[in-house]
């Protein structure tokens, strides 16, 4: 048979082992640890956005750049609905 080892885990900077933890703390932990790791991933894919949201508004104002060469005639008006970018 296999060594019966313990998981050592760390709350706040205090460690315990997993295995003597109670059921409901164990339940509270693994939420815990899931919760970081979304976290992580949620932090990740904002990174993600904003990088894109940064190069589709500097295509933006590139494409702006290049239509303010043409008369004012040839622009259209904004609806008031539209939503501004800053």
């Amino acid at each position: 048979m296999g060594k019966n080892t313990k998981t050592p885990v760390t709350i706040e900077g205090t460690n315990y082992f997993f295995e003597d933890l109670t059921d409901n703390q164990k339940i509270l932990f693994n939420h815990v640890i899931d919760l970081n790791r979304k976290l992580e991933s949620s932090k990740f894919n904002l990174d993600q956005l904003q990088v894109g949201r940064d190069t589709f508004l500097s295509m933006l104002k590139d494409e702006m750049e290049i239509k303010a060469e043409e008369p004012i005639s040839n622009v259209k008006k904004m609806n008031p609905k539209n939503r501004q970018i800053n």
